[in-house]
C-alpha cells in the first residue's frame, strides 16, 4: 500500500545553517522555507540528530564569532566602535566627574538667613 500524505518537505541544509548565522529565528526560518514550525524542529531532529534549538545554538555562535571579528577590524579605523569594544571587553567606562562646590550654596543660605533677621 503507498503512502499517503503530503508529500516531505524539502530544507537545504546550507541556507538553513547560514540563516542560523544570522540569528533568524525559528520563525523567520519556517517562512523562508514556507514550511511549520514543527517540519523545522522535525528536519531538526532528522537531519542532526538534535532539536532546532540545539541545532540553532550551534550554527548561531558561528555567525556571532563572524559579526565580532568584523566589529574588530571595524574597530581599525573607528574610534566609536573601538570605545565600544573596549567597554564590552576590557570593562572600561566613561569616567563622569562631579565636583560640587558646596561653599557657594552655604555662603547663599548664610546670607539668606541674615537678610531674614534683617527684615525682622
Amino acid at each position: 500500500m503507498a503512502k499517503m500524505g503530503r508529500p516531505k518537505k524539502e530544507i537545504n541544509q546550507e541556507q538553513f545553517e547560514k540563516l542560523c548565522n544570522i540569528q533568524c529565528t525559528e520563525n523567520e526560518i519556517a517562512d523562508f522555507f514556507e514550511c511549520s514550525v514543527d517540519t523545522i524542529n522535525n528536519w531538526c531532529k532528522e537531519t542532526y540528530d538534535m532539536t532546532f534549538s540545539d541545532t540553532y545554538k550551534k550554527y548561531a555562535s558561528k555567525g556571532k564569532m563572524s559579526l565580532r571579528r568584523m566589529q574588530f577590524k571595524l574597530a581599525e579605523k573607528n574610534a566609536s566602535m573601538a570605545i565600544f569594544l573596549g567597554k564590552q571587553y576590557l570593562g572600561q567606562k566613561d569616567v563622569i566627574e562631579n565636583n560640587v562646590n558646596s561653599n557657594g550654596i552655604i555662603d547663599d543660605l548664610v546670607g539668606a538667613l541674615n537678610n531674614a533677621k534683617k527684615i525682622k
